[in-house]
């Protein structure tokens, strides 16, 4: 359902994508100095990762694994998708924790634990396919990226603050 959605409207996951970029970009050093805030909305962005990769569907699986690797491009709407799917929870959870690099680990292995999870588990109706899992872990280093320059843009702000300031105010 999802998937002929995207393909009706392929230029929707790559506006996705630059949308969530500017916008990171912007609230990055906002929400670095909201570490909780930046840890909520990391979880929250958890629930439509979940669904979509873990509720069940109605549907026959024909191939329970599926191997092979393809990088993402405009022009497969699904595997961009899959990108655009990992950026927030990895970018919000590099921001709350400070620490990008563990986030885009966490991401690349919340995506194989995912697929393992569909291989497992035929009565979801989701098959695994390694090119979801790149495409998730393409996602997590944009992610990871963007929460890099976003917290070095915060730390720039911070350290040009005249000392004793406070940043809500």
């Amino acid at each position: 359902m999802i998937t002929t959605f995207l393909v009706a409207h392929p230029w929707l996951s790559p506006t996705a994508l630059v949308v969530l970029a500017v916008a990171g970009w912007l609230a990055g050093p906002w929400l670095a100095e909201r570490p909780r805030v930046a840890a909520v909305l990391a979880a929250l962005s958890l629930v439509p990762l979940a669904l979509l990769t873990l509720v069940p569907v109605d549907r026959e699986l024909f191939a329970r694994c599926v191997v092979g690797w393809a990088l993402p491009t405009p022009g497969r709407v699904e595997l961009m998708a899959n990108v655009v799917l990992f950026v927030p929870p990895v970018y919000l959870t590099a921001v709350a924790l400070r620490r990008p690099v563990l986030a885009l680990v966490a991401g690349s292995a919340a995506s194989a634990l995912i697929e393992v999870v569909q291989a497992l588990v035929p009565a979801i109706g989701r098959s695994c396919d390694t090119n979801d899992w790149l495409s998730n872990t393409v996602g997590a280093a944009a992610g990871c990226l963007l929460a890099v320059a976003a917290l070095a843009w915060w730390r720039r702000r911070v350290q040009a603050r005249p000392s004793g300031t406070n940043p809500d105010s």
